[in-house]
């Protein structure tokens, strides 16, 4: 019997693992719970989606991508100087925070404290792992067949 091949719009059961150069973690699921989705249901960026394709049920693989070409390249423009007033008084910026902030357009994104200068915060709306070369570690449990197929 052979085992079944992910393709697009399948349902996936799989544990992924992201590690940065460094050895460190940025996500990973083995030990936890698996995650459950359809490609193409927006639970991973696309190019991530890509790098499934043609991986069989029961497989693990290890692949090496670039951040960039997952999550977009780092932009300067996204860097910014922002005033201290803007943070909740009862916050401490500090290097290495990640915090959320609310877009003009009401929507939820992540942003990175770079430096604090006095009243100033510096602070990358860059993804996290844009710009960084990462090593990926997927394992896949389960695939089910596309809606309708």
């Amino acid at each position: 019997m052979t085992a079944t091949v992910v393709t697009p719009g399948c349902g996936l059961r799989l544990h992924l693992e992201i590690r940065l150069p460094d050895g460190t973690a940025a996500i990973s699921t083995f030990g936890e719970e698996p995650l459950e989705l359809r490609l193409g249901d927006g639970t991973l960026v696309p190019a991530l989606e890509q790098l499934l394709l043609g991986l069989t049920e029961g497989s693990e693989t290890h692949l090496l991508a670039d951040g960039s070409d997952l999550y977009g390249p780092r932009e300067e423009g996204k860097v910014h100087w922002m005033a201290r007033s803007d943070f909740p008084a009862d916050m401490d910026p500090a290097p290495g925070q990640v915090l959320a902030f609310d877009t003009p357009g009401g929507h939820e994104t992540a942003g990175a404290v770079l430096a604090v200068d006095g009243e100033r915060v510096q602070v990358d709306f860059n993804h996290p792992l844009s710009g960084r070369p990462l090593a990926i570690r997927v394992q896949i449990l389960a695939v089910t067949p596309p809606a309708g197929g």
